[in-house]
Parts: structure tokens; C-alpha cells; sequence
């Protein structure tokens, strides 16, 4: 009771509350929906966004490459606004190429007044002389080399000389040594077919070749020379591959790593090693520059072959890459070809390691100085949507990331919102019913609790308000049993007492008659008792039934032949009908308890029918009713019934009081007067009775001409689960 006080004057905390749970439940769901919904998002999208930075990064580079190469063959940017405008179309992209100070040498835009702004920042640097990453081959990286390089000297190769670059020997795997020649060439020959591997520090477009550039006339004859050593090679079963450097410059390129079969071959290629005049005049011009700068740097003059590799004047070949440990070749079969003839390599302590870095340093200004009257001058590049402004990408920066965040938390609180306007209307109808239910444990008078709604909340309402009604209409029905019970016990023992009270004062003889009296009271109040202890028996569901085979027409005149004495005295007719036609089954039935329920009825009848009338008791089968199924199986109600009809000529019920006929302590006269008799118990009992069979008790009636009480029980008598016979429990009469 305590704890009951306690609950009822608290109010429950939020996380035990139904409110607080349906918010809960609902921000985790929310929650896990937008986490749910951001990783899909990010999952199916992120695949997309890659492979569309991927097409915008080639078509980017694709731009940037074509714009090099146009720049590293022409030495000025006049007559690229048509290359800039195709190059757009393709790209579907805006193209603007800028000088240093962002005068615009060639847009693909189209032509306006107000022409949308540049972004701060340029895409590129297009400057052939200064290429961070162009995308080019890197020369000398076939597995075999016969012929001059890709890039014979500086404009083919576009190699800048340092210690990280070695030029493998002819015909052998490319990360071979070249260390000495085998007999010194024409200015600039190299020794033997090298290929020069471009240094990671050659930032010169490749196809930037300035005065290295062979006519016509050079080309065709050393594509001729090439072509019949590539027959040649061919007739030896060795497959090879013409390639032309962007100089014009031919080279072969064996397919497979076998140079041995190269050098039995018998093939002449050392003709396509000779530099032709174009090449002689621009290494000269190109080696010039190049003991110029050494000279300010107090170094010694060097003299430059086509590859780029140098001869510091002790008989030794500088090369980039340098491997001192290999061994050298043996000698050509053929000493008419002109191979490189590798010798020992020098120690670390003969090599001027300084020295070279000093020259292959001079080696790059030169031929940048040489190389930048014959390419364009450097410019801007800017790439942007057609419309103007940068090609979109996805960028997860921190505006973005708080717009996401942003974007989460107002779903969460739209979420959370709507929980609680949804908590908070369905939780005020169950603190209406909560309080509406402590006041009625209290005692006090609950008014209705307001509906609402026609749903499960509603529903709920509705069913407290009928109990609650059906509870107030039990305790007004409790009190008035009280008060019937203290007056129909009060009258009879009152009349006892004062007839004692009389005989003891001496006011009233004890004779017969003071004797037949109080006997008579006494057992009036013996019947009450002996009614209100069926009536408790049977709501305890402790009535214990006796069935056995029963036949009803006997029953009934034995029930008229008790009453029959009384009926005379009333001038009541009293009989029983029969139907020849259709005989009355045996009825499986308690005869005590049927009498007993049959008597009842007359007696209420007999009481209620003026002198001259008639009270008739008849009894007929019947199917069983249709509102009521029965199963025909053994141990179950039969589906046949009997009917017993108690019919008088009374003077009638009102119809507004039929459904209260069977009440307890139900009189139609409401003064309780004892000349109507009755205790208002026996109608209570006649029902519980024929529903401890099994059956059901009803009665229509018409004011001034009599009443008709209908009894259907079951042929095949009561049953139980447990075959005792026993009365089942039943709810208290309302």
C-alpha cells in the first residue's frame, strides 16, 4: 500500500516513462537511418566520383600534353587559339591560355562583353623547358636498342646528363655498362647503338628539338639506312621495330633480350650512330655553351657526343649510371661494325664525382639557353567548367563536412519533435486514465475519462469507462443487497421479538395460535437464509449438481401437486398441459434443484395472479438455439433442449422492468408490503439454477394480461471437463 502512495503522488522518471522510451527508440532509429542512408550514399557514389576524377585528370593531362608539344615546336603561341578550341570540344571543357601577367593569348570561350573571370590559380605551367610531368615515354626503354636512341642528343632524347642516367651498350639489355669506345668516331659519334635513360631531373619536353631538327633530305636517308637493317635483321629471324624520334632521328628497336643473336646477325647499323651535318652543327653550337659555362666555373672544357654523355679528356666515357663491378665484353666477330668496347671501369678515388655534376649541371643551362629561341615562351593554363568557373570534384572540406552535420542533426531533431508532439498526445489520454483509475481505487467518483480517438488508446478509454460504469453500478447494486438483506431479516425477527416481548409482559397468550405465528416467521426466515446460501453456493461455483435421468412431465406434476393446496386457497387454477402429439423427452437433470427452480416460478405466479385466474405449466422439445453452439460429441451438451414454460394471467411487468426480473431483491412493488410476499431472492435463484444445467432462463410478459417465464435446458443435462456434475462458476449477477 505504501509503495502504491508512492507511485500514485510521483511522477515516473524519463527514462522509465513511455514518453522517454518512444523518444529514445525514435532518435536511435533516426539516427541509424541517416548513418544507414550516409554510408550507402557514400558507398554507391564514391566508385562514380572516382571514375569521374579519373576521366577529368586524363582529359586534364590529355589538354596539358597537347599544348606542350604545340609549344615545344613552335616558337611562338601565334595560331593556337585553333588547337585550344578543338581541344575544348573534345575535353568539354573551358580553355584559356594566359601570358605570366594574364594577357590571354587564346580562350574557348565564346567571344563577350563581360567574358567569365579566371580563377586565382592557373591548372598548369605550359613551359617545354620546365615540365613537371608530361606523361611521355622515357626514352631507352625497350628491352634492345640497335641504332641510335630515341633521342639522339638533347633534342630527341631530351636527356639531361647526370649521375643518375646510363647509356646501356648496343645490343644489350638496357641496365648493361658503357664504359670506353673502341676507337674514336666523327665529332659527336657515339660509341656503339647507346639509349640514354631519361633522368628523373630532365624536366625538357622530349619533343622540344630546336636545331637538332633534321631536314628532309637527313631523314629520308637514314630511314632508308634503317629500313634495310631492319630487312637485314628480319633475313636473321630477328624481329625488330622502326621507331622515329621527334627529330627525325630513326632507331631500331629488337624485340626479345638477345643481343648475342644482334651481334652473329652481320646486320650494319653503325651508319645510323653518325651524326648527320643539321646535328654536327647544333652539338657544336650546343658544346660551345657548354665549355662557356664551365669556364665561368673554372672547369675544364668537355667534349659533347649526340647522347649527351661527355669526354673530360682521360679517356673515359662519362655516362650517368656507372657500374664499376661489371666485366668487360669480348670483341665483335665483325670488327667492321662499331660497337662500344667496355673497359674496366675506374675506381671511385680516379672518378670526379664534383666534377661531374658541375658539367651535367652546365649541360642543362645549355640547353635550355640553346632550346629558347625555338620553342614558345611559358603561359598560364586554366581549365574550367564550360560555363565558367572550376571543374566540379568532391571535396569533403570542412564546409561541406558541417552542411552534412548540419543536415544530420536537423533530421535528428525533426525526428525528435515529432516524437514527442506524437509521446505527449499518445501519453495525456494514459495519465487521464491513470488518474481516472487512482480515483476509483480511492473510492471517489470518477467522471468518465474523455475519448478522443477511435484507436487503440481510445479504445482502452472506452473500456474504462464501461467498467468503471459497470463497477458503480455493482456497488450501488451491493448496497441496495445490504439494505434488502437487513430488512427482509429485520421483519421477520422483529415480529418474533414482539410477539415474545408481548407474551413476556404479559399482553399476549402463549396459545396456538401465538405459537403457529412465530412459527411461521421462523420459517420465513429460514427461507431467506437457505435462498442467500443457493445464491452464494453458486457464485463460489461450489452448487453441486446430481444429474440423473429425469422425465419432465412427472417432474412438473409433482411441482403442481405441491402447489396445489395454495392455488385453491388463492382461487387460482392450477394445471399441467401435455402434447400427446409429441412426446417430452427424458431430460438428464438434478430433480431437486429442478424442482426446486420450477417451484419457484409458481409460487411467483401464483402470488402474482388475482382470483379466477389461470397458472399453467406445460413442457415441449426444441432444436437448440442458434446463438448458442454445442458440440455432439460424448460428455458435451446434446444440440436438442427441452422447453418449460411457466404461464400465468397475472397482472403483468412493465417492459421497462423484464431486465431486471431476475435481479437480487427485485420487487415490482417497491414497498416490500409482506401481503405480496416474497424475500426477492427466487427469481435470482431460478436463473442460477438453470444455468448450473446449462441452460437459460427469460420471460415476456404484457401489463394486465400475464407473464410467460421460459426455461431451455439441455436434453442431454449439464457437463463438465471433469464429469463431476459440479456447477460451474458464473459471474455475479448485475
Amino acid at each position: 500500500m505504501r509503495r502504491r502512495a508512492e507511485y500514485a503522488g510521483s511522477r515516473l522518471p524519463l527514462h522509465k516513462s513511455l514518453l522517454g522510451r518512444l523518444l529514445a527508440v525514435s532518435a536511435l532509429v533516426a539516427f541509424c537511418s541517416v548513418a544507414a542512408t550516409a554510408w550507402l550514399a557514400v558507398q554507391t557514389t564514391s566508385g562514380a566520383i572516382e571514375q569521374e576524377q579519373g576521366r577529368n585528370l586524363a582529359a586534364d593531362t590529355r589538354v596539358l600534353d597537347a599544348l606542350l608539344g604545340y609549344a615545344a615546336e613552335h616558337p611562338t603561341w601565334d595560331g593556337v587559339g585553333r588547337t585550344v578550341r578543338e581541344l575544348a570540344d573534345t575535353a568539354d571543357r573551358r580553355i584559356t591560355l594566359t601570358t605570366q601577367d594574364r594577357r590571354i593569348l587564346a580562350d574557348s570561350a565564346a567571344p563577350s562583353p563581360s567574358p567569365p573571370a579566371l580563377p586565382s590559380e592557373a591548372s598548369a605551367v605550359v613551359d617545354p623547358l620546365s615540365v613537371t610531368g608530361t606523361g611521355s615515354a622515357t626514352v631507352g626503354a625497350a628491352p634492345v636498342t640497335v641504332g641510335t636512341p630515341e633521342a639522339t642528343g638533347p633534342p630527341a632524347g631530351g636527356t639531361r646528363p647526370s649521375a643518375d642516367a646510363v647509356p646501356p651498350e648496343a645490343g644489350a639489355a638496357p641496365d648493361a655498362p658503357a664504359t670506353d669506345r673502341a676507337s674514336p668516331g666523327p665529332p659527336g659519334t657515339p660509341s656503339g647503338s647507346l639509349v640514354v635513360a631519361r633522368s628523373e631531373n630532365d624536366r625538357i619536353d622530349p619533343r622540344a628539338v630546336g636545331p637538332f631538327r633534321l631536314p628532309e633530305t637527313e631523314r629520308t636517308s637514314l630511314r632508308r639506312t634503317a629500313e634495310e637493317a631492319v630487312q637485314c635483321l628480319g633475313r636473321s629471324g630477328i624481329a625488330s621495330d622502326l621507331i622515329e624520334s621527334p627529330s627525325g632521328r630513326p632507331r631500331i628497336q629488337v624485340v626479345g633480350n638477345d643481343p648475342e643473336r644482334v651481334r652473329e646477325s652481320r646486320c650494319r647499323t653503325d651508319t645510323l650512330n653518325t651524326p648527320t651535318r643539321t646535328e654536327v652543327k647544333a652539338l657544336t653550337a650546343l658544346n660551345e655553351l657548354v665549355n662557356a659555362c664551365l669556364d665561368r666555373q673554372g672547369r675544364d672544357a668537355v667534349q659533347l657526343d649526340l647522347d649527351l654523355s661527355w669526354d673530360a679528356g682521360d679517356g673515359a666515357l662519362r655516362a650517368p649510371r656507372y657500374e664499376p663491378d661489371r666485366e668487360p665484353t669480348s670483341a665483335p666477330e665483325y670488327p667492321e661494325e662499331r660497337v662500344a668496347t667496355p673497359v674496366p671501369a675506374p675506381t671511385e678515388a680516379d672518378r670526379d664525382s664534383e666534377n661531374d655534376r658541375d658539367i651535367a649541371s652546365c649541360v642543362g643551362i645549355a640547353r635550355q639557353e640553346q632550346l629558347s629561341s625555338h620553342v614558345a615562351s611559358p603561359a598560364l593554363l586554366f581549365i574550367g567548367a564550360p560555363g565558367g568557373g572550376t571543374v566540379p570534384g568532391f571535396d569533403l572540406s570542412p564546409a561541406n563536412t558541417a552542411k552534412i552535420i548540419g543536415v544530420a542533426a536537423l533530421v535528428l531533431a525533426l525526428t525528435v519533435g515529432a516524437s514527442v508532439l506524437a509521446g505527449v498526445k499518445l501519453v495525456r489520454p494514459l495519465h487521464a486514465l491513470t488518474g481516472a483509475a487512482q480515483r476509483l481505487r480511492d473510492g471517489q467518483d470518477s467522471a468518465p475519462v474523455l475519448v478522443t480517438t477511435d484507436n487503440e488508446v481510445g479504445r482502452l478509454a472506452t473500456a474504462f469507462n464501461d467498467m468503471a460504469e459497470h463497477r458503480a453500478r455493482s456497488e450501488e447494486q451491493r448496497k441496495v443487497m445490504v439494505s434488502d438483506v437487513a430488512h427482509e431479516l429485520r421483519t421477520p425477527l422483529s415480529n418474533i421479538r414482539g410477539w415474545l416481548e408481548g407474551a413476556q409482559d404479559g399482553v399476549a397468550e402463549p396459545d396456538a395460535l401465538f405459537i403457529s405465528s412465530l412459527l411461521e416467521e421462523a420459517v420465513q426466515l429460514q427461507h431467506i437464509i437457505d435462498d442467500l446460501q443457493d445464491l452464494a453456493a453458486a457464485d463460489a461455483g461450489a452448487l453441486r449438481l446430481h444429474p440423473e435421468p429425469t422425465r419432465i412431465g412427472d417432474l412438473l406434476a409433482h411441482v403442481a401437486a405441491a402447489h396445489q393446496a395454495r392455488a385453491e386457497a388463492a382461487g387460482v387454477l392450477l394445471t399441467v398441459a401435455t402434447d400427446t402429439r409429441e412426446p417430452v423427452p427424458e431430460l438428464t437433470a438434478d430433480p431437486v434443484r429442478l424442482r426446486q427452480a420450477i417451484g419457484n416460478l409458481v409460487s411467483n405466479a401464483l402470488r402474482h395472479t388475482p382470483a379466477g385466474g389461470q397458472v399453467t405449466l406445460r413442457a415441449y422439445p426444441a432444436p437448440a438455439g442458434k446463438d448458442r453452439e454445442l458440440e455432439a460429441t460424448k460428455g458435451a451438451w446434446g444440440v436438442d433442449e427441452v422447453v418449460v414454460e411457466v404461464v400465468d394471467t397475472g397482472s403483468g411487468i412493465a417492459p421497462g422492468d423484464l431486465s431486471q426480473v431476475f435481479d437480487r431483491f427485485w420487487r415490482a412493488e417497491k414497498s416490500r408490503s409482506r401481503r405480496t410476499g416474497g424475500s426477492g431472492l427466487g427469481l435470482a435463484i431460478v436463473r442460477k439454477l438453470v444455468e448450473a444445467h446449462g441452460g437459460s432462463a427469460a420471460v415476456t410478459s404484457s401489463v394486465g394480461e400475464g407473464s410467460v417465464f421460459t426455461l431451455r435446458l439441455p436434453s442431454a443435462g449439464p457437463g463438465t471437463p471433469d464429469g463431476s456434475g459440479q456447477c460451474r462458476e458464473e459471474p455475479p449477477a448485475s
